[in-house]
């Protein structure tokens, strides 16, 4: 037997009614997410940011070096240069494109220090490097800085996976597609082996 057009249209109001009140109980959960997703986002920026404005200082700690040691300086500021003309603001980080550039450009950073960190572990064949008094405390920032960036990418990738599982897990899931049309976000991965590790800057003084 046919249903009648009211029973029709009460039965889809119903589900319609049910559906809402599924959606409605991560309703309030995935934005949260979202937004604390973002926030670690701005601490990974600040991370960058922060040794980006160090590099500023290495032209002063590597005066004494020469020849090879100097192309380290300039390989050092011209990928720092790169590094910082790529932005990514929070509603980029729903692209993985953009997001896999950002990550190549700090991870060229990342290991042009690397080999300022080699230079200053043989400081004893510079002594014009060894008497730069603010050898020391440069180095220390550094170091400071890459465990900061660390500990924010790490951050930001837990924030990402806790967002995402929400925005793919029942009743969330509704919320996320019927309300907001969420898309997952892209994590921070190494770019290459080891890029997540700090580069050793320890010095022989």
């Amino acid at each position: 037997m046919t249903s009648s057009l009211p029973t029709r249209i009460a039965r889809l109001a119903i589900v319609a009614i049910a559906a809402l009140g599924l959606a409605a109980c991560g309703i309030n959960s995935v934005p949260t997410k979202e937004e604390a997703a973002k926030a670690k986002w701005a601490d990974v920026q600040a991370a960058f940011q922060e040794r980006a404005n160090l590099v500023t200082n290495l032209a002063a700690v590597a005066k004494g070096a020469a020849g090879q040691e100097k192309s380290i300086l300039t390989g050092v500021v011209e990928a720092r240069s790169k590094a910082t003309s790529i932005q990514l603001n929070a509603e980029d980080l729903n692209d993985p494109a953009k997001m896999a550039a950002f990550q190549q450009a700090q991870t060229e950073l990342s290991s042009s220090l690397s080999g300022f960190g080699r230079l200053l572990a043989n400081v004893e064949a510079y002594p014009d490097l060894k008497s730069i008094t603010n050898y020391q405390m440069l180095q220390s920032q550094l170091e400071g800085s890459e465990n900061r960036i660390r500990v924010s990418i790490r951050d930001y990738n837990e924030a990402v996976r806790d967002y995402n599982t929400t925005i793919r897990t029942f009743p969330s899931v509704m919320a996320a597609k019927i309300v907001y049309g969420s898309k997952p976000m892209a994590d921070y991965k190494a770019v290459t082996p080891g890029a997540d590790v700090a580069p050793n800057l320890e010095g022989k003084l």
